[in-house]
């Protein structure tokens, strides 16, 4: 790191221009008794890679605080957190591959699939599912402070009906695919294993919600969570920013972190030795989305490929997603955030089918071999590139500028030999939970009702009718996961019977 830092001048704020001075030392020691100076060896190593300046307000440390400060510094990976820096500044400014859209021929559509090869993937699914070898894998490290919330947003009520949260919802369907699964292999089933992946700030209150409620009707033994890393927040020279006198400044490594934290935690070991072969990848903050879906394990095991995505097709060009592209012509498939994405681009037209050439938007549905996991864990920590993600960072100075280095999840697409894209419905699929109600999109009241709309056509279609206090468009059914996880197993309940909206339905 000796290049990039620079000493510059402080200004009042503590931004200078060559980056965040970290602040001045003391004249006296707060601490009686305390030692003078940093361990040695510590001011050493820091030194060598240019961040001695943690230690610039030592003197105005007491002991326990100096002692803290020592052990937040000896709990880094020093020479790892360098490279990452190293290769994450050098990668800025690199020419990238042309990019290059997606063929709609090279996706499997949802109009193109017929009966038969949907009933042939949900039965191979099933009996993969059966056999254990799937696993699932929740990415759900954030808190729901978007949504007004401290909370791991997976604790989020969307306030349908039931009440349910949406760990629950996605614990339930878990609970109904294992039951889909015995039912299609003589009553016999290897319980799936679900891996859930929390954060310093969610980890434990992510575990003493899953006991209160009593892991939701899943056995303890099948839930392991785990949790991401974080990385010092650094200046845009490269040096640590100190969030307190005695403590850096730190971040989640984004979700893409996840495969470095698999690899640590000797996970990628446990999944192979319970005979995981596959694992189905998610975000937490989709209401709709079907864990475990056997349909699209059945076509991901039958194309034989190293990865997979669904795919929903952009519901307008400014819409804020990240679409699936090829990084140069035949090049590999990867995910253009729309914040990467030219303006123009948006707009282009596909002159054969009249939809978006950039059109296939990433929603956090994926799959993966555990042999492809294993490459990408290896992969992305020998490359060590991460995202800079330019942030107001609370510092010693109060709120300032500065990077937060991530990793995302689809970073791993450009390293598969072999990735298939699978299109699915929003309105079936993907209800997204970011933002407060009261914002203009992904809102609890938004994923409410599509969660409550897909429900009320899954009873009509059942045979039922639904009568409402208020219009349509307000409210609806839900149909408990544990009753139905596509639809099915409805018409004993539905057929020639009244709902009133809202209510649940649990029998």
């Amino acid at each position: 790191m000796k290049e990039l830092m620079v000493v510059s001048e402080v200004t009042t704020n503590g931004v200078g221009s060559g980056g965040i001075i970290i602040g001045a030392a003391a004249a006296t020691s707060a601490a009686s008794g305390a030692s003078a100076t940093p361990p040695q060896d510590l001011r050493e190593r820091v030194k060598d890679y240019g961040q001695d300046g943690v230690f610039a307000l030592w003197d105005e440390l007491s002991l326990e605080e100096r002692d803290f400060l020592i052990r937040d510094i000896r709990s880094l990976d020093l020479a790892r957190i360098d490279r990452i820096i190293r290769c994450s500044f050098r990668s800025q400014g690199v020419p990238t591959p042309e990019i290059e859209p997606v063929p709609e021929t090279s996706v499997s559509k949802v109009e193109e699939r017929t009966m038969e090869e949907r009933a042939r993937w949900w039965k191979m699914g099933l009996k993969a599912i059966s056999e254990g070898r799937l696993g699932v894998l929740l990415l759900s490290g954030g808190q729901g402070i978007r949504l007004g919330s401290s909370d791991p947003k997976g604790c989020f009520s969307i306030g349908l009906p039931s009440g349910k949260s949406l760990f629950q919802l996605q614990a339930e369907r878990i609970l109904r695919i294992q039951r889909l699964a015995a039912q299609s292999n003589d009553d016999t089933f290897v319980p799936i294993h679900w891996y859930i992946m929390t954060s310093p700030f969610t980890d434990d209150a992510t575990r003493k919600f899953f006991e209160s409620h009593g892991y939701f009707g899943l056995d303890a033994d099948q839930v392991t969570f785990f949790q991401q890393g974080t990385l010092p927040c650094v200046s845009k020279d490269g040096r640590f920013i100190m969030e307190t006198p005695n403590r850096l400044a730190r971040a989640p490594d984004g979700n893409g972190g996840v495969y470095s934290a698999l690899k640590s935690s000797k996970l990628l070991e446990d999944m192979a030795k319970r005979g995981v072969r596959y694992i189905d990848c998610y975000g937490v903050d989709n209401a709709l989305v079907r864990v475990a879906d056997p349909t699209f394990l059945g076509y991901f095991i039958d194309k034989g490929v190293a990865s997979a995505a669904k795919v929903v097709r952009k519901a307008y060009p400014q819409e804020k997603v990240g679409v699936f592209v090829h990084c140069g012509r035949g090049g590999p498939l990867a995910v253009l955030e729309y914040s990467e994405m030219d303006p123009s681009m948006t707009l282009e037209i596909n002159q054969t089918t009249g939809r978006l050439r950039f059109c296939w938007s990433n929603v956090c549905l994926h799959m993966f071999t555990l042999d492809f996991l294993n490459q990408v864990a290896h992969g992305l920590e020998k490359d060590s590139i991460y995202h800079l993600a330019e942030k107001k960072i609370p510092s010693v100075h109060g709120h300032t500028m500065g990077w937060k280095l991530e990793q995302f999840i689809f970073d791993a697409f450009t390293y598969s030999p072999s990735t298939a894209l699978f299109e699915v419905l929003r309105e079936e699929e993907f209800a997204p939970v970011k933002n407060a109600n009261g914002s203009t999109y992904d809102t609890p009241d938004s994923a409410r009702l599509l969660v409550l709309r897909l429900h009320s056509r899954w009873v009509v279609a059942a045979g039922g009718f639904l009568t409402h206090s208020v219009p349509l468009y307000a409210t609806g059914v839900e149909v408990s996961p544990l009753v139905s996880y596509t639809g099915e197993n409805l018409e004993a309940i539905c057929r020639g019977r009244t709902f009133h909206a809202p209510c649940e339905i649990t029998y």
